[in-house]
């Protein structure tokens, strides 16, 4: 681009380009039919008010705008831009973190059985909800209520879409306008600046705090109901644990307790572990307590996530007694937060796996389940690749992974990991250059060094891995 004045003394601003002049640039306009002409233009407009920015802050001057245009910077910085207008939102990646369930990168992934499930009842119409043999109309997840029975031992179960919508399903309709009983131990505050008493506050439920942060007994609860109560809740400490001298009410005292003065019980179990017939015991995540376990302790409502230990899409999946889950669905905000066609098909696929002995070829399982010998083929073949690569060294290294979202906080599980350093660039810049790559690689940082953890690899991403890498190398 050629400004119009390039004397020294000339007047900065009025060598700043056009925002008209610029879109007929060939560079700049080669990117129209990618973006479409209004959101080209803004980008346009945007580069350039940077540099108007810049000229007012006295970073650059007349001859920095020329030298700018000169070159052709305008078409590089609306290219850059463009590249990462494109490249931002849902975009498949690869996970080299060794957080099996990343909360920023999407948490569980599905089984291939359940993603055809799922793109199945996008693409088309689908028996939602009506029973196709009565032709009548029924509840949307009225089949994921029997298999969720099935898999838990419960008497019902309903689906919401995640586990912080069905908490506070669950406290607006036992405690909205009454009191919720709460262990102080137990309000926590999970990612999102998602707190239990906020939340209880938006439910019109008036908490009442017992016991102290390490320690609460059955007589807190029992001295603390009152006419007003509705609702004795326990939540699952998801993301840290308190040790040393504590202690915590058993559920079944809790349940007891409830049943005894006539009101409902309710359990945020958070991780959803479950145990299925036919599969390896997900004994590597600690104490996190099984869902069935949960149920049967007489708990009216447990409600915990889909898409964490349960390996699932993204849901809020309560079970319980038949009454309980019955004022749940009378509730209008049940509503409100129900799944879509396209989650409940995922579940039911889920669900189904899980019911059939198959439950280890899901994703998670598998991740999570994997020992070192497992995933020493895959760190050293990864190593051998990156080591090759000019101004990279790689060599494997012993490290620690974890399950991740709140699912086992103090566990972390034995892996290897390879570590990466690249001559004249820092780890960070790095770790940079990979999250912007095709596709986006995301890795651990630490000791100045890039971590691959292949733990979290999926069917494929190793080659995509090496390759990401191997395009860094021929930059």
């Amino acid at each position: 681009m050629t400004p119009r004045d390039t004397e020294p003394e000339a007047n900065p601003y009025r060598l700043l380009p056009k925002v008209d002049e610029a879109l007929r640039e060939p560079a700049i306009a080669a990117l129209e039919p990618a973006l479409g002409r209004e959101v080209l233009r803004a980008l346009v407009q945007a580069a350039i008010e940077g540099w108007r920015m810049a000229v007012a802050g006295g970073a650059l001057d007349a001859a920095g705008v020329a030298a700018r245009c000169a070159e052709g910077a305008l078409a590089a910085e609306v290219a850059r831009a463009a590249r990462q207008e494109s490249g931002r939102g849902v975009t498949p990646c690869v996970n080299a973190t060794g957080v099996v369930l990343h909360t920023n990168l999407g948490r569980a992934p599905v089984h291939p059985e359940v993603a055809d499930a799922m793109r199945a009842a996008a693409l088309g119409y689908c028996v939602l909800e009506v029973d196709r043999y009565s032709g009548k109309r029924n509840e949307r997840d009225a089949r994921l209520g029997v298999l969720l029975t099935r898999l838990t031992g419960a008497e019902a179960g309903i689906a919401v879409n995640n586990c912080a919508a069905a908490a506070f399903l669950m406290m607006q309709t036992f405690a909205g306008g009454r009191e919720a009983i709460v262990s102080r131990g137990e309000l926590v505050e999970i990612g999102g600046s998602f707190r239990v008493p906020d939340v209880m506050q938006r439910a019109g439920a008036r908490l009442v705090e017992v016991g102290t942060t390490n320690r609460t007994r059955l007589a807190d609860y029992a001295r603390a109901i009152g006419p007003a109560t509705g609702l004795l809740m326990k939540v699952h400490t998801s993301n840290f644990r308190v040790v040393g001298f504590t202690e915590e009410v058993e559920p079944r005292d809790m349940a007891a307790l409830a049943k005894e003065h006539g009101i409902v019980s309710a359990w945020d179990l958070g991780s959803g572990r479950a145990e299925p017939a036919g599969a390896r015991t997900l004994d590597v995540v600690g104490d996190e307590t099984v869902v069935r376990e949960a149920v049967a302790s007489g708990v009216d409502a447990v409600c915990f996530s889909g898409d964490k230990l349960l390996g699932a899409p993204q849901a809020g999946l309560i079970v319980g007694s038949a009454a309980a889950i019955r004022e749940l669905r009378k509730n209008p905000i049940y509503r409100a937060v129900r799944l879509d066609k396209v989650a409940l098909a995922g579940l039911e696929a889920t669900l189904g796996l899980l019911l059939n002995g198959r439950g280890d070829e899901l994703p998670t399982r598998r991740m999570l389940l994997a020992d070192v010998d497992e995933l020493a083929p895959a760190a050293q073949r990864i190593a051998a690749a990156l080591g090759a690569l000019p101004s990279f060294s790689a060599d494997v290294v012993p490290a620690e992974s974890q399950p991740g979202s709140g699912s086992a906080p103090t566990v972390f599980l034995p892996t290897l990991a390879v570590r990466v350093r690249r001559s004249g660039v820092s780890a960070e810049a790095l770790a940079s250059e990979l999250r912007a790559g095709d596709p986006p690689v995301f890795t651990r940082v630490q000791d100045d060094a890039v971590f691959l953890d292949p733990r979290a690899l999926l069917p494929g991403d190793e080659a995509r891995l090496c390759a990401a890498f191997r395009a860094l190398a021929s930059a």
